[in-house]
């Protein structure tokens, strides 16, 4: 299981969301983000969700 991160950004750049979760690969890692995304309203703020390596698994402006 790898460590992803949800970050989650007003437009003046205050942070919304700083959350970790695992997840068994990038496609459900992705799911997840999204998931949480819509549960919490977060669909149309900027979003990214990132591997602990660096990849960049969502992201939205």
């Amino acid at each position: 299981m790898a460590i992803y991160y949800l970050t989650v950004f007003e437009k003046n750049g205050e942070k919304l969301l700083d959350e970790t979760f695992e997840a068994q690969s990038e496609k459900e890692a992705k799911e997840i983000g999204q998931q949480k995304l819509e549960e919490n309203n977060f669909t149309n703020k900027t979003h990214r969700c990132t591997s602990s390596s660096g990849n960049l698994v969502l992201f939205a402006r």
